[in-house]
């Protein structure tokens, strides 16, 4: 068995976000994404058949999730469960450094 640790090394994530599975199992999944003043397209919304949890762990960033009208601003510790079928965007993450995830999808098709 070995360690990891989710900052070193951090990927360079100013021309593309990064994705990084952490650990795979049925129907659950560990994800590290690493953003650096990225946002979702014009007009696209994420839309999953599964629960996803999110947490913050550095950096800063806005969601907006279907059909709250104010957007939600996530800080360091913030975290948010986002239900299947809500739909939900990134309007921003910090341009001026990187905005580390944890995001934890349950119930996730195989």
């Amino acid at each position: 068995m070995s360690t990891a640790n989710l900052f070193q090394p951090l990927p360079d994530a100013r021309h593309g976000e990064h994705f990084d599975d952490l650990l795979r199992r049925p129907g659950c999944r560990v994800e590290r994404i690493v953003s650096h003043g990225q946002s979702s397209p014009a007009d696209f919304w994420y839309d999953q058949d599964w629960d996803e949890w999110v947490v913050l762990l550095s950096g800063s960033a806005v969601l907006r999730l279907e059909p709250q009208a104010d957007a939600i601003r996530l800080a360091p510790s913030d975290h948010l469960l986002i239900p299947r079928g809500v739909r939900h965007r990134v309007e921003a993450t910090d341009p001026a450094g990187p905005t580390v995830w944890l995001a934890v999808h349950c119930g996730e098709p195989a």
